[in-house]
């Protein structure tokens, strides 16, 4: 296993960038800490399986360097980083039956046939595949192919990382929480460093100890699932986890108080005067309907989900959007309030500490 640091990385695949829209990452410095399970979660086209393949050696980055430990790896070959890699599609050995293909990257490193034999049947019980391991992989369906695929990642212990893209996107719904579970005690078994791209929230969330959320070829955060649900460094982080996310409002801040088309708004911390588009977040699980003081509110349409009713309308005009327990009455026109301790503040969209706060 391996420390893995991006050292000023960035990454164009214009031959001459001029700009920093010429960039599909711009400029990071980020470490990945030995044994970490990390999750990079972002929108199709915002750099996430780019910032993979440099880490893997598929592609070489523009700009910067790529370390395992002390060891500047940026020009080493894929076969010299001693990664295992799934891709979103299957990529398995149709001639080959299913313990061959699982038995594949050992043999290549020279394991005793004992060794081998005993890793690919504690894989394929994993995976499921313990009746077909002597199938042909040919006609076997994309879902078993793939759990091929999983497999033949996780089979060897001694890799400095295994890297995720998108590994579950043809797995059925079952099997996906299933290989998701396993994926997490393998990792609390043998201490790989994981790696996880995906654009699917609930996976980022239940399988990495640390989240790292990309917008735009950045990375604009990287926190646990609590922090990146209770402090967004930046408005895409709120809006892109949570369902619904977070709600956002125009607003002038001074001191402890945000003012919203000349409503005060009660900040849980003072600070001071925020310059900026400034605007203030709030979760809807912290958002209340109120017959008393508050924001007025435009009920739209209420959603019943079962243990709980979202809540949809305007304030002022701008999406608000609440949680409210089942039988809770709601008016055409009432008025909200939020948990004053956790709205957040932002400016330019990038999330203002407090005064005397470290930033998140």
């Amino acid at each position: 296993m391996a420390q893995i640091t991006l050292s000023k990385l960035a990454h164009s695949y214009h031959p001459t960038p001029k700009s920093e829209a010429d960039f599909a990452l711009k400029e990071m410095d980020h470490v990945w800490q030995d044994g970490g399970a990390y999750a990079l979660l972002g929108s199709s086209g915002c750099g996430k399986t780019t910032l993979l393949n440099i880490i893997s050696g598929l592609v070489r980055p523009s700009h910067g360097r790529v370390l395992f430990g002390e060891t500047d790896m940026t020009d080493a070959p894929t076969a010299e980083r001693n990664i295992a890699q799934v891709f979103q599609f299957p990529v398995v050995y149709d001639t080959m039956t299913v313990r061959e293909n699982l038995a594949f990257p050992l043999r290549n490193r020279g394991k005793d046939a004992e060794y081998i034999k005993r890793r690919v049947d504690h894989i394929a019980a994993m995976i499921g595949m313990e009746e077909r391991l002597n199938h042909k992989a040919r006609g076997l369906t994309a879902d078993a192919k793939q759990k091929i695929s999983l497999g033949r990642g996780m089979v060897s212990e001694d890799v400095n990382a295994i890297l995720f893209d998108e590994p579950l996107t043809v797995i059925d719904p079952h099997m996906k929480w299933e290989l998701r579970t396993q994926l997490k005690s393998l990792h609390r078994d043998f201490g790989h460093t994981m790696i996880y791209v995906t654009h699917d929230q609930t996976e980022a969330l239940t399988f990495a100890d640390k989240v790292v959320v990309m917008y735009d070829g950045r990375v604009v955060q990287m926190g646990t699932p609590q922090e990146l649900f209770e402090t967004p460094a930046h408005t895409f982080v709120g809006y892109f986890i949570g369902s619904p996310g977070m709600n956002l409002l125009d607003a002038t801040v001074q001191g402890s108080e945000a003012t919203v088309n000349g409503v005060p708004v009660q900040l849980g911390a003072n600070y001071g005067s925020v310059t900026g588009r400034v605007q203030i977040g709030i979760r809807p699980e912290f958002v209340s309907l109120t017959d008393e003081e508050g924001l007025p509110f435009r009920l739209t349409r209420v959603e019943d989900v079962g243990r709980h009713r979202i809540i949809r309308g305007e304030v002022f005009g701008k999406p608000m959007n609440l949680v409210a327990p089942e039988g809770q009455p709601v008016g055409a026109d009432a008025r909200v309030r939020f948990a004053w301790q956790m709205v957040n503040v932002y400016s330019d969209d990038w999330r203002v500490a407090p005064i005397g706060a470290r930033a998140a």
